[in-house]
């Protein structure tokens, strides 16, 4: 089976095709901005990410969402609730942990099928 790599750099890809999945490195918005402003740069990110993949948000299976600080997951989920297509939700989870930068307020992962 075929492995494609979307984006790669010396670390890693933002994205690996491999089979009829998509594998969606963790994307963050802008530091420094709004955990609004931030899970809205993400979402844009995730919907070109798995259009270059060749699928889109109806087909996402599973997303991990990581939050700084819990107290923003209200503002987490209004911009999410606003994006997701609501007729096919993936199964979803959602942790506070300390993101690679302080400024970062949201990490969002994300497992996809290929649209076939």
């Amino acid at each position: 089976m075929s492995i494609r790599r979307i984006e790669p750099g010396p670390r890693m890809c933002q994205a690996v095709v491999h089979g009829n999945t998509v594998y969606l490195a963790g994307q963050v918005g802008a530091p420094g901005e709004s955990v609004a402003a931030q899970t809205k740069a993400v979402l844009e990110q995730i919907d070109r990410l798995l259009a270059e993949a060749g699928t889109d948000k109806s087909r996402i299976l599973s997303a991990t969402v990581l939050l700084a600080d819990m107290a923003d997951f209200a503002k987490m989920n209004s911009a999410w609730d606003a994006w997701v297509d609501a007729g096919n939700p993936p199964a979803r989870a959602t942790a506070e942990a300390r993101l690679a930068a302080p400024d970062y307020k949201v990490e969002v992962i994300i497992v996809a099928a290929v649209a076939e």
